[in-house]
């Protein structure tokens, strides 16, 4: 167990008391990469674990244009209006060669953003992959521990790479637009199968039409995916929303609570959690390993070599990583 440090001290009862401004101030300690500040917030997760306050926790993606940060914030307002607390973890791009983004969502949700009862946090992907940063989960958790009723995470795209945000949420939405049938080729099977809610945006106007058959197209798509174990009848499902005008946002809504509701009901809530935890254990380990490694000289300088040999074609990139797990193992 980590003791608790003096920072991790001053934040946690201030964060247990709801205070958005000690909230803000631990999403950036827990998103900080130096090890003074991991340490804080290792020992600030830590000083929160078990203060038994469970968030619905809703993960969406969707691919660009699709709307989502509109949805989001009729979504969120409907929600607030609802008396619920929202909060919202938006992860933007980075930029690879730069590491910078635009860190936009915040301005896109100006209404939500107004809001006491809402929290916008937009992070920086920092080029990581599975949609989210590294830190969301740990963002999450403190969201949770704030006293926040809903956790919606924004993922950056959609993509075969981005079903990590289902190792964090209680539901998965992924929010469509209205498109021909060939668009159905366009979603990977993936991200499908992990889908709890299929929901199929702008369906309103001239775009209505062609939105009820993309529906029609989904909801046949997931009719011949096998069934899983964890959904009652009739999930998951398709279903048209318009974030401007509102309409199926509270239908939306009602099937997410009654999903989350039959999944506590016969324990597929607690369990998910336990698989979701254990994961994460496993990858803080899997990081925490190749820092080491990178950290060390003799290390960097092994693999710098072996990486010289493999770019000069004198040996395979298969030959060269089984030749330095061996010389990691001597």
């Amino acid at each position: 167990m980590t003791d608790t440090s003096p920072l991790a001290a001053d934040l946690a009862p201030r964060i247990l008391a709801g205070d958005r401004r000690a909230l803000a101030r631990a999403v950036t300690l827990v998103e900080s990469t130096r090890p003074d500040h991991r340490a804080d917030a290792t020992a600030l997760t830590e000083a929160l674990r078990g203060h038994g306050r469970q968030a619905l926790r809703i993960g969406l993606s969707g691919t660009p244009g699709v709307g989502k940060s509109t949805f989001i914030e009729a979504f969120g307002m409907a929600l607030v209006e609802a008396g619920l607390r929202v909060a919202v973890l938006a992860v933007d791009p980075s930029s690879s060669r730069s590491g910078g983004s635009i860190l936009g969502d915040k301005t896109r949700m100006d209404r939500l953003a107004r809001e006491p009862s809402a929290f916008i946090r937009p992070s920086p992907s920092s080029t990581h992959l599975g949609g989210v940063t590294r830190r969301t989960r740990e963002a999450v958790a403190l969201c949770e521990a704030a006293g926040f009723d809903v956790v919606l995470i924004e993922t950056v795209g959609v993509g075969q790479s981005e079903t990590m945000v289902a190792q964090m949420c209680d539901i998965f939405v992924l929010l469509l637009a209205p498109a021909g049938g060939d668009e159905l080729q366009g979603v990977k099977r993936g991200i499908m199968e992990m889908a709890d809610l299929i929901l199929v945006n702008k369906s309103d106007g001239d775009l209505k039409p062609a939105a009820t058959r993309t529906v029609a197209d989904y909801a046949g798509a997931l009719r011949l995916l096998r069934k899983r174990p964890q959904d009652p009848d009739g999930f998951p499902k398709a279903l048209p929303v318009s974030a401007v005008t509102g309409d199926g946002i509270a239908g939306a809504w009602g099937d997410m609570q009654a999903l989350a509701r039959w999944r506590r009901d016969h324990g597929w809530w607690d369990r998910a959690r336990a698989t979701q935890a254990a994961h994460w254990f496993e990858a803080e380990v899997r990081e925490g390993l190749l820092a080491r490694l990178k950290r060390d000289p003799e290390v960097r300088r092994a693999m710098e070599d072996r990486a010289e040999d493999v770019a000069a074609g004198r040996v395979t990139p298969d030959a060269a990583a089984a030749e330095m797990l061996e010389w990691l193992k001597a």
